[in-house]
């Protein structure tokens, strides 16, 4: 019996994404904690590594009250689009962002904390505007650690099961991811299927890992959790 590669493209379609979704939220969030001081912010850094360190399935049950037919952000969902957004694709890539999201924030708060300010504080001496010294001083200094930080949200986005599986299910066809996919051909005693699916995400996530290695050096120990 041939491979359905389907959980192999949707789990990329879902990681490319939920990288660049949580690249585009993530990096504010992350300039916010990194050069800012507000009230709150330690409590937005509480949230930010919660999900680092909260089992997946806590996050998946979090996420289907806030976003179930009964949560006003679920009922606004189906207003809009004329179908719940639990057990779809879009789930997945929900889930895939709450899973990677915080790695890529604390990462690329780590860079940018790392900057030579002396820099910035030139540029601002020179008229420019916060937004300003921000595109053009502080993101280029850092951008290589941001961007290795982006492959290794991209990586944690394609392997995610627990918060996928709980929020958008395991429906061939339609929302089984590849992780979904590789446990799902485990118990049904599909271990051929299995093996091939564990060796092509292994190598995706070789690859994917040694990008993120040769473009900037990323604290490990601080991201991961």
């Amino acid at each position: 019996m041939g491979i359905d590669w389907f959980p192999l493209w949707l789990s990329l379609r879902v990681a490319a994404l939920s990288t660049l979704i949580g690249l585009g939220a993530g990096l504010w969030i992350a300039w916010l904690l990194a050069a800012r001081e507000f009230r709150g912010k330690a409590v937005l850094s509480s949230l930010v590594t919660l999900p680092l360190v909260l089992p997946p399935t806590v996050l998946g049950y979090y996420l289907l009250v806030l976003l179930g037919r009964n949560s006003i952000i679920g009922s606004v969902w189906e207003r809009i689009f004329g179908a719940p957004l639990v057990f779809t694709w879009q789930a997945a890539v929900v889930a895939a962002i709450v899973h990677s999201a915080p790695l890529l924030i604390e990462s690329a708060r780590a860079a940018l904390e790392s900057v030579d300010h002396s820099h910035e504080r030139a540029a601002r001496s020179l008229g420019a505007s916060e937004w300003r010294v921000f595109w053009k001083v502080s993101l280029p200094l850092a951008w290589n650690s941001i961007l290795a930080a982006t492959a290794l949200a991209f990586a944690r986005s394609l392997g995610d099961f627990g918060v996928t599986i709980m929020l958008a299910g395991n429906i061939p066809g339609r929302t089984q991811t590849v992780a979904v996919a590789i446990y799902d051909a485990v118990e049904s005693g599909q271990g051929a299927t299995a093996r091939i699916l564990v060796l092509v995400i292994s190598a995706l996530a070789l690859a994917v890992l040694s990008v993120a290695n040769r473009v900037g050096r990323i604290d490990f120990g601080r991201a991961g959790g």
